[in-house]
This record gives C-alpha cells, structure tokens and sequence, in this order.
C-alpha cells in the first residue's frame, strides 16, 4: 500500500538510459517504496514519461520533494550531455511543477534546477558520487562495488570524503573506477574473444547474440527484477533460450550439448567477467586510499559479484541496504537494487537518519 508522505519525505530519483529507478525515505529514513521500471531513453523521451506515470501509480501520492540524480544524459538521444540533462531536468520540472525540486550536482551539491543546467558538467553521470558520498558520511572507509545492468563504478571513500581519481566518464573509465561492464546488458563478446569447448578454444563472434543476462539466467544468479529489458533476440527469456543464444555466440545450435554444458560456458563468461572487475579493484585498490581493513559495498542488482570480489579480495563484505530499514520493495526489489536513487534522497534530506 503507498505510504501517505509527511512533509519531511524526500522521493530520490535515479535517470537512467535504460531504467528509471525511485526511492521514497520516510522522515526517520525508512523506505517507504523501491521502484524500478524499464526506461530505454534513446527511443525518446515519452520513455521516460511513461516511466514516472508507472513510478507514480504505485507510488501513489508523490509528495512535494523530490531529488534526482542521472545518467540518462548519455543515450544518443542527446546531442550532447549538457543537452540531456536541460530535457531530462525540464521533464522533471513538468511533472512535478510545485515540488521541491533538488538536482545532485557532485561536489557542488544538490541545485535548484536553474543552477543544475547552469553546472550540467557536474550534473551529468554523476549518481555515482551520490552513492559514494552517503556512504563517505556513514562509514570510515571502504570501496563502493556497484554492479549495475550495465556498469560497474568502483568509488574509493574515507574520512568522509569521497577519494576517487576522476570524475567525469572519460576520467573514471581512465582510471577503471568506471567498468563498462553489467549483469544484463553488457554483450558477452566483450568479455572475451574466445570461449572453451571440447578440449579447444573457439573464437566468439563479434555479434550481439547473447548479453550478461543470458549468463546469470544460466547460472541462476539473476533476480526475476533485474531481467526486466528485452533480450538479445527479443525472444523468451528462459535457461533454454538463454542456451540458444550462447551458443549463437560460438556457431553451434543449442542442441549441440545439454544445459549442463551450456551452464559450464555461462560460468566461464561470468568468470572473465569476475576478473575484469576484480582486475579493476586491485588497480584502485593500489592508490592506498583506503585501508587494508575497509570493506567493499556492494551496490546494484548485481551485488552478488561485488560479494564474491570481497571474498576473493579477502576484505569484508556490506550491503548497502544495511544502512536503511525496511530496506525491501515490491516484487523482489531491495533499496540496494536502486542505490543512487536511495543515497540521493538520503542526501537531500541531510543524512539525518539513525
């Protein structure tokens, strides 16, 4: 049931290019609803529109403070990211005319929106650092480890501050704080060029055939909310046709083996996978930001790889939504799955929670 807001009730927002991700805190920080909704932003903005009509008919009545941070500024929609987050803010603006409206802007803070568009470069892609900033203020140290659908932000933080090395998505991807790399979207011939079978190696095809979703559909480790976009071929998402599609990937129909195998080689993706980030975390780890001791948080729907990372990196593991109470929403979703819409709000509200 939608919780009926107090004045004092803040609704983060998270704009993705392919999800439109909403948190509701309570006045004593307690999550009063996790929402998530396909958003595929490069096919127009009436995308995002019909988002928040979804958004808001579970959430009932929205109350009047909102804040927002984004990514969604990225999708070829744009010309540009200063011209994505004018619409995206200008859209925000439309739908919520007499709210409190707060834009994350870094550094800089939270903006009205007039003072947003005028800092677009630090609006832009910046949800990271609204993750990174909420736990900077309730933990000495650590990694933030947020495996999203479609990347992966590993954020150093301590002593209240956030420690990363870049900032923009061109300085995070040189630094590898930003992994291009998620659990649904990310196309499996980008983990690597070749693929075992039968005692050999087979070269993977430069085809989008299969994607990240059809791995941890395989290996059973893909929560039924995060598998929400369609699949590589638009067809069903099941173990089966997921087999269908990795073996697209190396030139074999899927009856060529039984699932078990099929299941070997999506345990292989999910390894090279598990490397890359790992990789990444040991470069950022080097810089001596943090301490042995910290842990890694994991962030996103797929925090079930930032977990195994901690237990290979031998550090301590903590979820985000053990910061929150009541941390779940409806159909399997968890304020984890949606942390910068979570941290955004969390931030606007003045980090005032026990």
């Amino acid at each position: 049931m939608p919780v009926s807001p107090s004045p004092e009730q803040w609704v983060g927002w998270d704009l993705g290019g392919a999800h439109l991700k909403a948190v509701r805190l309570d006045a004593m920080g307690a999550v009063g609803g996790v929402f998530q909704v396909p958003c595929p932003l490069w096919q127009g903005l009436d995308r995002l529109e019909e988002g928040i009509d979804r958004v808001l008919s579970a959430l009932g009545d929205p109350g009047t403070r909102h804040a927002i941070t984004m990514t969604g500024e990225l999708v070829d929609l744009f010309d540009d990211r200063p011209s994505g987050v004018r619409a995206l803010v200008a859209a925000m603006q439309r739908r919520f005319p007499s709210a409190d409206l707060r834009v994350f802007a870094g550094f800089d803070g939270l903006l009205d929106p007039v003072s947003a568009v005028a800092a677009a470069s630090q609006v832009a892609s910046a949800n990271w650092m609204a993750t990174a900033s909420f736990l900077a203020s309730r933990l000495p140290a650590g990694l933030l480890v947020d495996v999203g659908s479609t990347t992966t932000d590993l954020v150093p933080f301590s002593a209240g501050r956030v420690s990363a090395s870049g900032y923009t998505d061109h300085e995070r991807l040189e630094q590898e704080e930003l992994v291009y790399t998620g659990v649904v979207r990310t196309p499996l011939m980008s983990l690597g060029s070749r693929a075992p079978w039968e005692g050999g190696w087979v070269p993977v095809m430069a085809e989008q055939f299969a994607t990240t979703a059809d791995v941890y559909r395989l290996t059973g480790d893909l929560p039924d909310h995060a598998d929400v976009l369609p699949s590589a071929d638009g067809r069903e998402k099941t173990p089966g046709a997921s087999a269908r599609r990795l073996g697209r990937m190396v030139g074999l129909d899927a009856v060529r083996a039984d699932l078990p195998r099929w299941r070997r080689m999506a345990s292989f993706f999910a390894e090279r996978q598990l490397r890359t980030i790992a990789d990444a975390c040991d470069r950022v780890l080097s810089r001596d930001l943090v301490p042995d001791n910290a842990p890694l948080v994991g962030a996103g729907v797929g925090r079930f790889v930032a977990r195994r990372l901690a237990e290979r990196l031998q550090r301590p593991y903590v979820a985000f939504e053990s910061f929150y109470r009541s941390a779940s929403g409806d159909g399997g979703l968890n304020v984890g799955d949606c942390a910068p819409a979570a941290a955004v709000a969390s931030l606007a509200a003045g980090n005032a929670f026990s």
